[in-house]
């Protein structure tokens, strides 16, 4: 399914996102996002929210390499899956749990705090149908599940690059700049995972006969 191209972009997504994460090990609360949560930080509940989500959502921005490579999938079938059991697992048990936590303190206002509980209910869900229809052997099913899923996790990505662009071309105030990221992030994403699903498996151009 993946191309060459479309696995060195996701690489270099991972290493941006590994970028922005990177200072967080320090265990500082001071620094980049958190500036903006200095009212709330002194909450346990939500460091643990948060430096889980974050170092989670590394390994889960990787795992697109390999579960939407044809080439890994096929020469590698113990790799996919093993690869895709830990990614339905992080984000199940961890990173979207984590995320619905951060969306009630989010940015934005109660709009924005709105999208980002969708954003991390439907992320929870999408994964958790990827799993179910996998162990009822309905690969198809499967295949539609795991792309709405990762749409999402790139929405991580696609809220960055969008805030930038936005910024740095607009003169929109930076609160409306945020709001409007919230909900384009995501939305935009899952727009485009369901064109895929469309234009691709609809004509029978499967992303791959493996059975898990």
């Amino acid at each position: 399914m993946l191309p060459l191209a479309g696995s060195m972009t996701l690489l270099f997504f991972t290493y941006l996102m590994f970028a922005i994460v990177a200072p967080y090990s320090s265990g500082r609360l001071d620094i980049d996002f958190l500036l903006t949560k200095q009212e709330i930080i002194h909450l346990l509940h939500y460091q643990w929210a948060f430096y889980l989500h974050i170092f989670s959502s590394l390994f889960i921005l990787a795992a697109g390499v390999v579960q939407f490579s044809r080439w890994v999938r096929e020469r590698f079938l113990n790799l996919h899956r093993w690869v895709g059991r830990v990614y339905i697992l992080l984000i199940l048990v961890i990173s979207a749990p984590a995320a619905l936590v951060m969306s009630f303190y989010g940015n934005g206002g109660a709009f924005a705090q709105m999208s980002f509980v969708i954003l991390s209910l439907l992320w929870w869900w999408f994964t958790y149908k990827a799993f179910a229809t996998v162990r009822k052997g309905d690969i198809r099913s499967h295949q539609k599940f795991m792309i709405r899923s990762y749409a999402l996790t790139l929405s991580a990505i696609s809220l960055r690059i969008s805030q930038m662009l936005l910024s740095e071309h607009t003169l929109l105030e930076p609160e409306t700049i945020y709001l409007t990221i919230s909900w384009s992030s995501w939305v935009g994403n899952l727009l485009v995972a369901e064109w895929i699903i469309r234009i691709w498996i609809s004509r029978n151009r499967e992303f791959g006969s493996a059975r898990k």
